[in-house]
């Protein structure tokens, strides 16, 4: 049948469109969660900050949601696909279950957790930034990060140092699947030594380990942060650690001198010990004069001995200050000679006296006709030259 003249032919697909597109814009907005805030809108920013009220994370997180970040709460343990749809009581979600499939960033700084369970964060697969900082980490699971492909930045800032060496270890097992890891925090968490897998990362661009206890780095160490097959070396923040300038720390130095932009604090490293070296410049240090006392010359040793113009320039120094005391000492002798002088007189005729004294006491004592007459025995009669007995 032929249109009707001077009126348009519909179009069968803009009809439908139009449905849908405003199907779409009426349909509500996802609900912000409970104690939480949106930023924006829920696939922007979410922020949750309740205090000690809230213990576990949001149910009712918009799955859309981008970025999660829940500060100065009280999770304390965070069970297996805490954000997934595992309850508090450590029942892990359904398998392959999805909750938060466009998370990119998550942010726990300040939440009090002690244990992050195995799995914890199963069901982010798109998860690529975790932040745990200013947490008391007692407890890791090898298998945290497992749920974790994505994963290009993790901080861990001042939140192990109470875990202890079986924490450490928890972490070295913890990061090993994670090859897609480009930023790694660990400052101020008092580590003696970088956990091996950290180093091994194949794609990890930058590893802070600023403010902890490093006293150097092992030639393994420093290996380990060489790169095959053409992918870029880390860089390396070592600030505020008490390095220890044996000879021991001569590898370390060689490898500051020729990599020195790997390292952009490398101009901050000061010697904590020995005692002569304290506080100087790490850079500034000659490697002849890293000796081991009592040590191999492999550099196995704690030790170090100066020589040099500094040993001799100690030396002088103590004899220009002894040799001063010494002046001053005389100085005051002289300028003191009459007042000297008298106190001398003074104390001399003070012993003469007390001798004197002694003298003659002992000579009263020894004169014989200074010694006292017999008593009489009582009851005898006393006789006199007139009684005529």
């Amino acid at each position: 049948m032929a249109p009707r003249a001077g009126r348009p032919e519909p179009r069968g697909p803009l009809l439908p469109g139009l449905l849908l597109v405003a199907a779409a814009l009426s349909q509500p907005a996802a609900p912000c969660p409970f104690q939480c805030y949106c930023f924006g809108s829920p696939k922007l920013l979410l922020r949750c900050a309740s205090g000690a009220e809230l213990r576990q994370p949001p149910r009712d997180v918009p799955p859309d949601a981008r970025n999660l970040t829940i500060v100065g709460a009280n999770l304390t343990v965070l069970r297996a696909a805490a954000f997934a749809g595992g309850d508090a009581d450590g029942e892990e979600a359904a398998a392959g279950g999805v909750r938060l499939p466009m998370l990119t960033a998550l942010r726990l700084t300040h939440n009090n957790i002690e244990v992050v369970e195995d799995g914890a964060f199963d069901g982010l697969p798109s998860l690529a930034a975790l932040d745990l900082s200013h947490n008391p980490l007692r407890a890791l699971g090898a298998g945290a990060f497992r749920g974790l492909p994505a994963l290009r930045s993790l901080q861990l800032n001042h939140a192990l140092a109470r875990g202890g060496p079986a924490l450490l270890a928890a972490l070295d097992a913890a990061l090993a699947p994670l090859d897609e890891l480009r930023l790694l925090g660990l400052a101020g968490n008092a580590l003696s030594h970088l956990p091996p897998a950290a180093l091994h990362r194949p794609r990890l661009e930058q590893l802070d380990a600023h403010l902890n206890a490093l006293t150097g780095l092992s030639p393994d160490d420093l290996r380990a942060l060489e790169r095959d097959g053409g992918l870029p070396a880390p860089r390396l923040l070592l600030a505020d650690n008490p390095l220890r300038c044996g000879c021991a720390a001569r590898p370390l130095l060689a490898w500051l001198r020729n990599a020195t932009e790997r390292v952009p604090d490398a101009r901050r490293l000061r010697c904590a010990s020995p005692r002569p070296l304290h506080d100087r410049p790490f850079l500034e240090l000659d490697e002849t004069r890293l000796r081991c006392a009592g040590r191999d010359a492999e550099g196995r040793g704690e030790e170090v001995e100066l020589t040099g113009p500094e040993l001799e320039a100690s030396y002088v120094f103590f004899g220009l200050v002894l040799a001063l005391i010494g002046l001053i000492f005389l100085m005051v002798l002289y300028l003191n000679r009459r007042g000297i002088q008298r106190w001398m007189r003074n104390l001399r005729e003070a012993c003469r006296d007390q001798m004197e004294g002694y003298h003659y006491r002992y000579e009263q004592d020894t004169d014989p006709r200074r010694v006292p007459a017999p008593v009489a025995p009582a009851g005898s009669r006393a006789t006199s030259p007139s009684s005529g007995l």
